[in-house]
């Protein structure tokens, strides 16, 4: 029976949409496929982990309504394979896929649509928050490089999110790092705070387009839904206490030293060569008008950087890890950033960018 007949690249966007949270080894065979369902003239493309749901749809007038599921990899890499512009059949023999593109024919295994799990939505919606996906995109890159990766304390794998009145903050940290920024709504959305897990930042943020469209923020008890274009991103929530951002926050660092954002990352990178693999350790040593950045490995090598800067006062000496600076200064486009340092060499340093007014970023100094 055909299903229908459209165009390879009709068929790859969609899917290539839903695919980043698909898991290729699951105990679940099923969730390593995408549903595919027609109803009417919307054809939508649906993938769930079970912690995240995204759903994306196009426009399709022609053929019955059908449901489907098949291998998402398989089928992404068979569209991946034809030619750009030719024209796909995908047609349905009991359990069995058959996609032909021109003079090839592909058969794939599917599973019963009706066994496809997807997550149980809540419409009990608390907050909705509405704004450009350009400017979200543009938060998401500010902080998300400072989430947690596997930590043992689940609830710094994601991302802080607080709905405040008139007002919408991020927060993320490691525990050696933390990045902080904010941005005015149009509308006062009440208060709530929700953790999202890390990969629901990392696919939300993949599929945000540089755009004034808007994208609708819905929090609903344990679950968050994103709206936006063609897609929707249902996301269940950390369930945890994230730290108090605010206590972290320096307040009292009185060295200020302006730098110039892609002279001194590129400083960095130079001398992050000859780094210790395993520490990546960095000094940076502060002098009346001059800043000079130190890396060495096991092996007795050493790269040394030397900047001129408009710093007067007392000599210092400060480690960190270099990752955690090229991270921040690779994520901004400002040309200048401000390092305020502590009186100590142990003290945190918190990084601002005289452009962005609701922008901190605090990194823990490291001994080498």
């Amino acid at each position: 029976m055909l299903l229908i007949q459209a165009d390879r690249d009709a068929l790859l966007k969609p899917l290539s949409t839903v695919i980043g949270i698909v898991e290729r080894r699951h105990t679940l065979a099923i969730l390593s496929n995408v549903l595919i369902a027609k109803e009417g003239e919307r054809l939508t493309f649906l993938a769930t982990d079970l912690e995240i749901q995204i759903t994306t749809e196009i426009q399709h007038a022609e053929g019955k309504d059908f449901q489907i599921t098949v291998s998402a990899k398989k089928f992404q890499d068979i569209l991946r394979a034809i030619p750009d512009g030719v024209m796909v059949q995908l047609e349905q023999d009991d359990s069995r896929l058959t996609v032909r593109a021109g003079k090839s024919r592909f058969n794939l295994q599917t599973l019963p649509a009706q066994d496809f799990p997807k997550l149980a939505i809540d419409t009990n919606v608390k907050s909705s928050i509405r704004l450009k996906q350009a400017v979200l995109k543009d938060l998401l890159s500010k902080v998300q490089y400072a989430m947690a990766h596997q930590d043992i304390r689940y609830y710094l794998n994601g991302l802080f999110l607080i709905a405040a009145g008139r007002e919408i903050k991020l927060v993320t940290t490691d525990g050696h790092r933390m990045a902080f920024i904010s941005a005015e709504l149009d509308e006062d959305v009440g208060q709530h705070e929700v953790i999202l897990p890390r990969k629901t930042v990392l696919e939300l943020y993949k599929l945000l387009a540089d755009s004034d469209e808007e994208v609708v923020v819905e929090i609903a008890g344990n679950q968050v839904k994103f709206a936006f274009g063609h897609n929707v991103i249902h996301s269940k929530v950390i369930d945890g206490k994230f730290p108090d951002y605010k206590r972290v926050l320096p307040t009292n660092n009185q060295k200020h030293v302006p730098l110039d954002r892609s002279q001194l990352l590129q400083s960095l990178q130079r001398a992050a060569i000859l780094s210790n693999e395993k520490f990546r350790g960095v000094r940076m040593v502060l002098e009346n008008g001059i800043l000079r950045i130190l890396c060495n490995n096991s092996e007795q090598e050493e790269a040394q950087e030397e900047l001129e800067i408009a710093y007067q006062g007392e000599p210092m000496d400060v480690a960190f890890n270099i990752s955690y600076l090229l991270d921040v200064l690779t994520n901004l486009d400002n040309e200048a950033v401000v390092f305020s340092f502590g009186d100590h060499a142990t003290s945190s340093t918190l990084v601002t960018v005289p452009d962005i007014a609701d922008f901190k970023y605090v990194v823990m100094p490291m001994r080498i």
